[in-house]
């Protein structure tokens, strides 16, 4: 799996034809767990779809829309439009290139932007896919959540699964204490367009407490993540494969 650690002549030499695109982001994740989370999230998945379709690997982006997070402090958000123009931007970068294959992950679940881009670049270069590599996906995560003992918390951002992660990728930005509260379920009504202060006062949808200890752990957050990424790696490839043949584009 070649990535941007390798020289240009080694990517050029592998003659692989196709890319794989993450996008983090850069926000709070309450008062104990690091603003980088997604990131390492998004890095972990370009990894994974990138041995599973010997691609090209790119650094990842940090920065994302994150609007609802923009009052704690740390927190940075780019407009939609922005993210979409950096990003094609690389996407047509590439595809002149000749990777005319290339998968979109991100680590940020509020990446609203996510499939009106996919839809706009497919249309924009029919010589060229961009796929979704979380299509479908939320199905799987919630397998996985499961499968990790972090099922039916009700938990969105911050709480033990995001501990139990960051555990896992970065252990050393993890500060000890209880944090977040349960939210009302009605609440939700408003997470996608209210800042969160108004919601949850420290930032954490989600409740970790000290008897959760046992719950969110490294290897949690490991079985979580290789969960996710075996079962969907699966599925990417064969709809990969697909996209192909239906815009013409040799597999």
């Amino acid at each position: 799996m070649p990535s941007f650690r390798n020289s240009t002549k080694q990517l050029a030499d592998a003659g692989v034809d196709t890319a794989i695109i993450s996008v983090g982001s850069t926000e709070q994740c309450g008062p104990c767990l690091p603003l980088h989370i997604d990131t390492l999230v998004a890095e972990y998945f370009a990894r994974a779809f990138g041995e599973r379709l010997n691609a090209y690997v790119l650094p990842t982006l940090p920065f994302n829309t994150a609007e609802e997070h923009a009052s704690f402090t740390g927190t940075v958000t780019l407009r939609p439009s922005t993210v979409m123009l950096v990003l094609e931007e690389i996407v047509a970068g590439l595809r002149a290139q000749g990777f005319r294959k290339q998968v979109l992950t991100c680590g940020h679940g509020g990446s609203y932007w996510l499939t009106a881009f996919i839809k706009h670049i497919n249309r924009q270069f029919p010589d060229t896919v961009i796929a979704n590599a979380h299509q479908g996906g939320a199905r799987v995560w919630e397998e996985a959540r499961r499968q990790a003992g972090l099922g039916g918390r009700g938990e969105v951002h911050g709480g033990a699964e995001s501990r139990a992660l960051a555990l896992y990728l970065a252990p050393d930005c993890v500060l000890p204490g209880t944090f977040g509260s349960a939210i009302p379920e009605d609440e939700q009504a408003y997470m996608d367009y209210m800042t969160w202060e108004k919601i949850t006062p420290d930032g954490s949808w989600g409740a970790y407490a000290e008897s959760d200890a046992e719950v969110a752990t490294a290897e949690a957050g490991r079985t979580l993540l290789e969960y996710f990424v075996t079962h969907q790696g699966t599925w990417l490839a064969e709809h990969l494969a697909g996209a192909c043949e239906r815009k013409g584009i040799p597999a």
